[in-house]
């Protein structure tokens, strides 16, 4: 028996490639079938099943596509219903595995088909669960999204968590190996470890989930503190209900290799959003007009599903050249399908054939500690709340990005304001937007408050109830 981990760092998301005896498992896959297929091949195991421990919300899973390449079954467990061939499972259900056998443990309270999925080995000893949103590693998954799918509050499905997590998780063995679905940086958690496994044992003692005294404080501490889910999670949903157009499809229209003059015709014929993806410090030196930054080498899926969030909106491309195939790959995977081409040669080449141009204004913190005025000049803080109570800096007006839509009603098209997040990412996500709603009035700072931390301007470490916006 072999149990492989795939992490994908940019959605914290595991998959998880069992082997025993010639055959295999996949549990969770990410979209991208190939790489699935190789490992298939190379370990000339045939593929038995793929397991699902819930309908996803945060990415778009590869259930379908690898289903129809190797004709291997799709099992979720209790009250799925799919408009694709799978097999709803009842709790208790055994499938095995070569030498193996996987055991469904039917676990709602994140979503109401939510199963855990408990691996024993070839002696038939419970060796590992793989809890899927049910249990994370120093958290648990959130109550909150299933509430309209399964007509209950989420404190009704938290209650069915703790039922869950009590009765068939607890009593499992100190040695069982935890593997989840996501890991810190997901936003279907409040709590999550940075560490990707861990034993059952570790987590009975130090997750705080597990050690509430009873149901009641178990929903109050689940259910505290949550912020909106993004609004692409909706979405994901339904495409991992009822199925998507092919990968290999979606790549091959994304992959259109669109000229500078098809490009800019494209621009103006079609809805598309131009999407930039090259690295902040490249994008504000010049970009193709009212395009949106959100650089790739961060966590760009998720940042796209949450500033675009209808996933079939049409995007035309402009990424580092070498790149268009990843970001095409990234972007499918949660659900943005619709992409009709990108710039040849990038960036380099639109301004080789004489092109209109922008930029951002942009300064060093340096420069910014020189020009502002404490106490007279707005400064926008686009952290997350918790960032911004830690440490901002003084008289700073806290905005997270994530709501930009809300917030940018606020600003006015003349008054000036300088803007800035943790180091250059997220800021120059918010700066692209609002430029290309017209807000040409602010400075964004290189850096962000990592950079501006060093440079002597006063700080504050508390929470400004009167600035900060609440989601």
């Amino acid at each position: 028996m072999r149990v492989e981990q795939i992490y994908t760092g940019c959605l914290a998301q595991g998959a998880y490639y069992i082997t025993s005896n010639g055959e295999a498992a996949i549990i969770d896959p990410l979209r991208e079938t190939q790489p699935y297929m190789t490992r298939l091949e190379k370990d000339k195991v045939s593929l038995k099943y793929i397991f699902e421990t819930h309908f996803h919300a945060d990415f778009v899973s590869g259930h379908v596509d690898l289903s129809k390449k190797t004709s291997a079954p799709i099992v979720y467990g209790p009250n799925a219903t799919c408009e694709f061939d799978c097999i709803s499972a009842k709790d208790g259900d055994v499938f095995m595995v070569g030498g193996v056998t996987i055991k469904v443990l039917h676990t709602p309270g994140h979503t109401m088909e939510s199963t855990t999925f408990l691996l024993k080995d070839e002696q038939g000893k419970d060796y590992a669960i793989f809890s899927g949103d049910t249990l994370f590693l120093g958290d648990v998954g959130r109550p909150d999204l299933a509430q309209k799918s399964a007509d209950m509050t989420q404190d009704e499905l938290a209650g069915l968590l703790y039922d869950s997590l009590m009765n068939k998780i607890m009593p499992l063995a100190d040695e069982v190996i935890v593997y989840p679905a996501h890991g810190a940086g997901s936003a279907c958690g409040k709590n999550m470890m940075k560490e990707t496994v861990d034993t059952l044992g570790n987590q009975k003692k130090m997750n705080y989930a597990l050690n509430q005294p009873n149901k009641e404080a178990f929903i109050k501490a689940v259910t505290e503190g949550l912020l909106p889910p993004p609004g692409y999670f909706g979405l994901n949903v339904a495409m991992n209900k009822k199925g998507y157009e092919s990968f290999d499809a979606v790549l091959k229209n994304g992959m259109r290799a669109l000229t500078p003059n098809e490009f800019e015709a494209a621009a103006e014929n079609t809805e598309a959003l131009l999407l930039d993806t090259r690295a902040n410090t490249d994008f504000y030196k010049g970009f193709v007009p009212r395009s949106v930054n959100i650089g790739l080498q961060g966590d760009f899926a998720p940042w796209v599903g949450s500033m675009i969030v209808d996933v079939k909106q049409a995007l035309l491309l402009i990424t580092d050249e070498g790149k268009e195939e990843e970001t095409i790959t990234r972007l499918s995977r949660v659900g943005f399908d619709h992409v009709l081409g990108h710039l040849k040669g990038g960036f380099a080449a639109w301004e080789a054939a004489g092109k209109e141009i922008d930029t951002v204004h942009r300064i060093s913190a340096e420069q910014f500690a020189k020009e502002v005025n404490i106490g007279v000049d707005k400064i926008i803080d686009i952290r997350k709340e918790t960032e911004y109570a830690a440490e901002q800096v003084s008289e700073a007006h806290n905005r997270p990005l994530a709501y930009i839509n809300e917030w940018s009603k606020e600003l006015t098209t003349t008054d000036h304001f300088f803007l800035h997040c943790a180091g250059g990412y997220r800021s120059m996500i918010a700066a692209s937007i609002l430029q290309a709603r017209g807000y040409r009035n602010f400075t964004e700072i290189e850096g962000g408050f990592d950079a501006i931390g060093k440079t002597g301007l006063p700080k504050t470490d508390f929470i400004c109830q009167t600035k900060l916006m609440k989601g």
